[in-house]
């Protein structure tokens, strides 16, 4: 299966990465996910649409406050997902490949998920797919050499000769004396040198070098994870397009990314705030990112003081980041009221802060957004249990789940609270039913086995 272009890819997958992508630089990773996956739904060739929805979800796991439990609890999370996917390997590959991005959006690092995944690709017949994951689970595990003769392979399927070289030198640095490995090294090299030999022959040489160059760039600005080098080199090919087009604001967002993957924090704040001042304060994609970096250098010192053992002093600068969150999106509302995703933010804030009918006034804005609708519902549902208005909080419970066609985390999250409510009211066979839907899909499910077993034991 041929990889498409974003031009070649139909009207609404480009919609759907648009999105997606300014999602993704407002730092709302989850509505990002959202819409590469729906591109990809509608057009599973789209390779750059999933290197940028991997960058995605291994972005939220770096920042993840509970990275390293949530990836312990990843392989029970993942199982229903993951048996499935195995089931669907040889009847439907291209079925597989979607249920693993689902298991890779649980964790985009696990190695489990990320081999299921390469064989789904290379089943589907998109070796350029398996080669991006499998170029991710070579990074966690180097000295794999089963994977890394699998990914040579595929390099030279895709006529990647030299790509396939450098992994067979890998794969001789970890067996020297191993015959095949030699052998597959010596294949690799000649196909190289003629291949190089031909590249040499074709075309003016100076603009090969300058296609070169910036294709080595464009890998180094493409990789998930980058090394220090990479971004050191990245953030001053940045300062010199900023120093040639002081104008271009897309500039100055990517070099304040580049700075906060070196934790520079306030280089990043300055640089948002000099492209602020260029708009005038009224691009909310730039407000968005320079409150992104304010949030990141809190959380940066919150970690380094809980590391110092300075427990007192780390709760304080908590309090000061949740004190700052808050009011953030405060601003973000009073400054852009009709944008009804930052509603729906405050909502969450003011729910999580038990401002609960401050919460209901925003959810009940943000639910006329159609990509917030089912959320809202949902956060709205839980506002009225909180005020014991159980009618009213399975309401919209039923709304929300009338809207939902497949049984996926959200609705899980959506029946639950409706088994919940019932339970609540004291009437036990509705709350059944609910739970009984969950448990039918993932009883590993929070607590819905305990209850069910509970249930039936009752009665």
């Amino acid at each position: 299966m041929a990889e498409l272009t974003l031009e070649q890819a139909p009207r609404k997958a480009r919609e759907h990465f648009d999105k997606g992508f300014a999602a993704l630089e407002r730092g709302n990773l989850d509505y990002a996910m959202d819409m590469f996956l729906l591109a990809l739904d509608l057009c599973p060739q789209l390779l750059r649409v999933r290197r940028f929805l991997r960058g995605a979800e291994i972005k939220k796991l770096l920042d993840s406050k509970s990275g390293s439990f949530a990836r312990s609890l990843a392989p029970v999370k993942g199982m229903g997902k993951l048996m499935k996917a195995q089931s669907q390997l040889k009847k439907d590959p291209l079925a597989a490949l979607r249920t693993t991005e689902d298991l890779l959006r649980i964790d985009p690092l696990n190695v489990q998920f990320i081999t299921l995944h390469g064989e789904a690709a290379e089943a589907a017949d998109m070796p350029e797919v398996a080669i991006m994951t499998l170029e991710l689970y070579r990074e966690q595990n180097p000295g794999d050499v089963k994977v890394l003769r699998w990914l040579a392979k595929l390099y030279q399927s895709v006529n990647r000769m030299h790509e396939a070289r450098e992994v067979y030198e890998d794969v001789q640095r970890i067996l020297p004396k191993d015959p095949r490995a030699i052998k597959d090294l010596k294949d690799a090299t000649a196909l190289d040198t003629m291949q190089r030999g031909r590249w040499e022959e074709e075309g003016d040489f100076r603009s090969k070098i300058k296609d070169e160059k910036e294709s080595a760039q464009l890998e180094q600005a493409g990789k998930a994870v980058k090394s220090e080098k990479d971004v050191e080199e990245l953030i001053q090919e940045s300062i010199k397009k900023i120093a040639t087009e002081p104008e271009n604001i897309n500039y100055k967002r990517g070099l304040a990314d580049l700075y906060s993957k070196s934790d520079r924090f306030d280089e990043a704040i300055e640089v948002l705030e000099q492209a602020q001042a260029q708009t005038g304060g009224g691009d909310p994609q730039i407000d968005r990112l320079l409150s992104t970096m304010k949030i990141r250098k809190i959380e940066r010192e919150v970690a380094d003081l809980t590391r110092a053992g300075n427990t007192a002093a780390a709760e304080a600068k908590q309090t000061e980041l949740d004190t700052f969150l808050l009011a953030d999106a405060r601003e973000r509302v009073e400054r852009y009221p009709n944008d009804l995703q930052f509603r729906y933010e405050l909502g969450v804030l003011l729910f999580e802060h038990e401002d609960i009918n401050g919460a209901i006034q925003q959810f009940q804005l943000s639910q006329r957004n159609p990509q917030r609708r089912i959320r809202s519902l949902y956060y709205l549902a839980r506002c009225f249990k909180s005020k014991h208005q159980y009618d009213i909080a399975s309401e919209q419970l039923t709304k929300a789940a009338a809207e939902l066609s497949t049984m996926d985390d959200t609705k899980k999250d959506i029946l639950y609270e409706l088994g919940d409510v019932y339970e609540a009211m004291k009437q036990m066979d509705k709350a059944r039913e609910y739970y009984k839907q969950i448990y039918a899909v993932d009883i590993s499910y929070r607590d819905v086995a305990q209850k069910i077993d509970s249930s039936y034991s009752a009665s």
